[in-house]
């Protein structure tokens, strides 16, 4: 079969993750996958895709989407291999991710002749996927099975194709339980408890929030930050004085495990935009207690196994950091039934239901 990612897959995203984290958990289940995907420079050694192969399809551009950055790759040239490939490859099954993105994806849907499956991740509609959702929308019949990752890109999904619109599965956004628990806690040091933040740094992912309600916890804690962005330079300038925060940029992925393991919470401040929190499922997979923004997203990622503060409100968050930071005993029982969640939200799981689906349509 092959997998197709709008986005580039060297680039940090949760798409690009859950196409990776799929391939490999459906390589590891027999399946034979292509994943292919546009792969610039910076990409050229990416191969970590487990047993599937990875097809490169030539460069990608960031352009802002959503509130982000996404590296898409809506050249001609592009369309044009991604056509060839999925023509010359042979595959039973096509696995389309955002199908509407221009490019492989869109290129993809629009010309193969073997049956399709597309996972919808997006939340929230602008005038531009509007635009395509009328565009394009047809083409959404092609698709023998539509899929979201959550309730709330379902219902995206549902607004921009509209009479287009199958009856849509909905699935979850899968994480590596086995990468993230076996991972070998970093060694934290004995600075007091630390609080960990991933992300892009930019306004949507409310790492502001989190830096303003950190600077009034009073209790010694640390703070490590991960990830870059447009915002970085203006964040240190505001908080980069502050002798308690680690900024760290991008990690490699076995150190962000590591950390992760080690750390005492998980922050995901977000204002708004998430259709699902991968990355609190991946903060339960190590067995670190969450707190996040009370969003649809991350309420539904968490289902009862973290705390959930109004998005926005940096005196909520302190709060409750300071609360988490000095329970053991309510971040012990965080932890345990995170941990359960995290089963429940297996990638290894998802694997074997799309294994199902793709047998369905070809049965």
């Amino acid at each position: 079969m092959a997998m197709v990612s709008p986005y580039d897959l060297a680039v940090p995203g949760g798409v690009q993750n859950q196409v990776a984290g799929l391939a490999c958990a459906l390589s590891r289940s027999g399946v034979d996958v292509d994943v292919l995907t546009p792969l610039g420079p910076s990409g050229a050694s990416f191969g970590d895709v487990g047993g599937a192969h990875l097809v490169p399809l030539g460069r990608a551009i960031a352009v802002s989407v959503n509130g982000s950055q996404a590296p898409v790759a809506p050249f001609p040239t592009t369309m044009a291999r991604t056509v060839r490939r999925v023509r010359a490859g042979q595959y039973d099954v096509v696995h389309l991710h955002e199908p509407f993105v221009p490019g492989p994806a869109l290129a993809a849907l629009a010309t193969c002749r073997v049956p399709m499956v597309g996972t919808f991740h997006r939340f929230g509609v602008d005038a531009a996927y509007r635009l395509l959702g009328r565009a394009c929308g047809r083409l959404a019949g092609r698709l023998r099975v539509q899929a979201a990752v959550s309730e709330e890109a379902r219902e995206t999904a549902s607004e921009v194709l509209g009479r287009h619109t199958r009856e849509m599965l909905v699935l979850w956004n899968g994480v590596d339980v086995a990468r993230f628990r076996s991972a070998e806690p970093m060694d934290a040091g004995d600075g007091g408890p630390v609080v960990m933040f991933v992300g892009r740094h930019e306004a949507r992912k409310g790492l502001g929030v989190l830096l303003s309600a950190f600077s009034e916890v009073k209790i010694p804690a640390r703070l490590w930050v991960c990830g870059a962005g447009p915002d970085t330079e203006a964040l240190r300038g505001r908080f980069g004085s502050d002798p308690r925060i680690e900024w760290l940029g991008r990690v490699p992925d076995a150190e962000l495990a590591g950390r992760l393991r080690a750390a005492d919470v998980f922050c995901a401040p977000s204002l708004g935009g998430e259709s699902f929190g991968l990355v609190v499922a991946e903060a339960m997979a190590a067995s670190t207690c969450v707190v996040a923004s009370d969003l649809p997203g991350y309420r539904a990622a968490l289902a009862g196994s973290g705390v959930l503060v109004p998005p926005g409100d940096s005196h909520r968050l302190t709060e409750a950091l300071t609360r988490l930071l000095g329970d053991d005993l309510e971040r012990a029982e965080l932890v345990k039934k995170g941990d359960v969640r995290a089963d429940e939200l297996s990638i290894d799981r998802l694997a074997c239901c799309y294994i199902e689906l793709y047998s369905g349509i070809l049965r």
